[in-house]
C-alpha cells in the first residue's frame, strides 16, 4: 500500500471495575441476571432524583490517566451529551466533554525492532448505555437497561497509528496496562473493553488527511486488526477509480470479514452539550494526585526491565511473560520455588501456555500450580529426571494436578545416572552399531547423537544424556567396543 498512507485513530471504551455503577448504588455484577433487574430511578433517569459521583471510579481514572502518562485535570466537569436512541432512558448520556478528567499521554509499542509512539489526546468518564437485543425474526427489539450507567473510561488517541498491527500492539499494551492498574477485567468479549477504530488515507508523502470512516462492532483484537486491513483495502480501491471515501461509521461483520455502511457522517452530529446541572465540578487536589502516584502498582513496561536486568531474561521472554499481569505473577511465584529464571520462562512459554491455549484455559486456571512447575525443574536440575521425561511427567501433572515428585515414583520415571548400570546399555548399542563406530573413528564425530539416541530408546528415555555422551566417548575413544 505504498501510494497511500493509513491515518488510524481509536477511541477504547473501558468499563471500570467498580462495585456500583457511577452515579448510583446499583450493582455492576448484573452479567447472566434477569434483564432490568439491577436498575433504579437514577440510572433509569426517573423525575426527581439526583445523581452521585461514585468515588472510586473516579480513582481509578486518576490512576489510569497517570499510567498512560497524561496530566490529570484537576477541575473537570460533567456534561449532557444529546440524543435520542432506544438504550439511553435519560435520552441524553452523562459524559464529560470541553472538560475531561484526563489530557494527553501516550503509549509506546514495539514494532520490528522499532519504538513508535501513540499520542493521546484525551481520556474523560462516561455512564455506559443500556443493550438492545433484537428479536430473531426482525419485527422487534427489546432493551435491557442493567447496563446503564455502568462507569466508563474513553481513551481517544491522536491520529497517529499507522497500520494495523500498531492498533493491535497498542490495544494489547494498553489492555495490560489496565489489567496491572486493576482498572478493568477489559473482556472483550463481554464488553468491558470496546474499541473504534477511524480510518482513512492519504497519498503517500502528503500530510492532508483524507476522508474517515469510523468502524464499530470489533470484540477481539483479531477483529480490530482484521476490520482496520479491510478498511483501509476498501478505501484504497476507491481512490484507485476516482471515488471519493464519504465519511460515515460502518459496521465490521467478523463472518464475512467485512464493513458496511450503518450510518452517514458527511455532517458532524450536534449533541448540544450543556454542563451537567444535577453534578458539582469535579476538583482533585494535588495531594490526592500525588497520592494516585504513590498507589501506582509497578506497570508493564516496569515489570519487564526488572525481568531483565534481575533475572537475566531476553528482552522478548520478559516481554511474552509481563505483557498480562497474571502470567507475570506466575512466574514469580515459581521462582520461589526454582530460581532457574531460564528454564522457568521456557516451560511457561512452550508447554504450559502451550496446554492452557489448547484448552481455552486462562493461566488463572492452570491445573499446574507455580510451585509444582518449579518442583519439576528442580528434578530436571538435579538430574532426576530428563528433559524429555519431563515432558511426560507435565503431561500428568496438567491431567490429575498431582505433584511431580509423585508421578515419577509412581511411574518409575526417575533419570538412571548409575554409570555402572549404563556401561552394559552402551556396549549392548555399539555392538549393534559397528557401521555407526566406523564413521564416528573416521572423523564422522556427529553420530555420537544417534548412538546416545539408541541408548535412551533403550532406557525409555530414563538415562542421563550427559553421562551417555561420556561413556560413549570414552568407548570410542579407547578403541573398545
Amino acid at each position: 500500500m505504498t501510494r497511500y498512507q493509513p491515518v488510524i485513530g481509536l477511541e477504547t471504551h473501558v468499563q471500570l471495575s467498580t462495585r456500583s455503577k457511577l452515579f448510583c448504588g446499583c450493582s455492576t455484577d448484573y452479567s447472566g441476571q434477569e434483564p432490568n433487574s439491577f436498575v433504579c430511578a437514577v440510572c433509569l433517569g426517573l423525575p426527581g432524583v439526583l445523581p452521585v459521583l461514585n468515588a472510586e471510579a473516579l480513582k481509578i481514572s486518576v490512576r489510569t490517566v497517570l499510567a498512560v502518562n497524561g496530566t490529570v485535570s484537576e477541575d473537570s466537569r460533567f456534561d449532557r451529551k444529546q440524543y435520542f436512541y432506544p438504550d439511553l432512558p435519560k435520552a441524553y448520556q452523562i459524559s464529560q466533554f470541553e472538560h475531561p478528567i484526563g489530557l494527553g499521554g501516550h503509549i509506546d509499542v514495539e514494532l520490528d525492532g522499532a519504538v513508535r509512539r501513540i499520542e493521546i489526546t484525551r481520556l474523560h468518564m462516561e455512564e455506559d448505555a443500556g443493550k438492545l437485543v433484537h428479536v430473531e425474526d426482525g419485527g422487534h427489539s427489546l432493551v435491557d437497561y442493567n447496563r446503564c450507567s455502568v462507569p466508563l473510561l474513553e481513551i481517544v488517541t491522536e491520529p497517529d497509528i499507522r497500520s494495523p498491527e500498531e492498533a493491535r500492539l497498542y490495544l494489547q499494551k494498553l489492555k495490560s496496562i489496565l489489567e496491572y492498574l486493576g482498572a478493568s477485567d477489559c473482556n472483550m468479549e463481554e464488553g468491558s473493553l470496546r474499541c473504534d477504530a477511524n480510518v482513512s488515507l492519504m497519498p503517500a508523502g502528503s500530510s492532508l488527511y483524507g476522508s474517515k470512516a469510523e468502524i464499530k462492532n470489533m470484540n477481539s483484537f483479531k477483529a480490530v486488526s482484521r476490520a482496520i486491513q479491510y478498511e483501509i483495502e476498501r478505501q484504497a480501491e476507491l481512490l484507485d477509480r476516482g471515488e471519493k471515501v464519504v465519511q460515515e461509521t460502518r459496521l465490521w461483520d467478523d463472518s464475512s470479514g467485512r464493513t458496511s455502511s450503518m450510518r452517514s457522517k458527511e455532517d458532524a452530529h450536534d449533541y448540544r452539550y450543556f454542563p451537567e446541572p444535577d453534578l458539582p465540578p469535579v476538583r482533585v487536589e494535588a495531594r490526592e494526585i500525588e497520592q494516585a502516584w504513590q498507589d501506582l502498582p509497578e506497570l508493564p513496561d516496569a515489570r519487564r526491565q526488572r525481568l531483565i536486568n534481575d533475572h537475566g531474561l531476553s528482552g522478548y521472554d520478559a516481554g511474552v511473560l509481563t505483557a498480562q499481569k497474571a502470567i507475570a505473577d506466575y512466574f514469580e511465584a515459581a521462582l520461589q520455588v526454582q530460581p532457574n529464571s531460564k528454564s522457568l520462562s521456557n516451560w511457561i512459554q512452550s508447554e504450559l501456555l502451550g496446554y492452557l491455549n489448547r484448552d481455552g484455559l486462562d493461566i488463572e486456571d492452570s491445573p499446574v500450580s507455580p510451585g509444582s512447575l518449579g518442583e519439576l525443574i528442580q528434578l530436571i536440575d538435579s538430574g532426576k529426571i530428563s528433559g524429555k521425561i519431563a515432558k511426560e511427567v507435565f503431561a500428568g501433572m496438567y491431567q490429575t494436578r498431582r505433584p511431580p515428585a509423585e508421578i515419577v515414583r509412581e511411574k518409575g520415571l526417575e533419570q538412571i545416572s548409575d554409570e555402572s548400570a549404563l556401561e552394559a546399555v552402551v556396549a549392548s548399542v555399539l555392538e549393534a552399531h559397528p557401521e555407526q563406530i566406523e564413521s564416528y573413528r573416521g572423523g564422522k564425530t556427529k553420530v555420537i547423537g544417534f548412538l546416545v539416541g539408541q541408548v535412551m530408546k533403550e532406557t525409555r528415555g530414563q538415562a542421563n544424556p550427559g553421562l551417555v555422551n561420556q561413556l560413549l566417548k570414552k568407548k570410542l575413544g579407547s578403541g573398545g567396543a
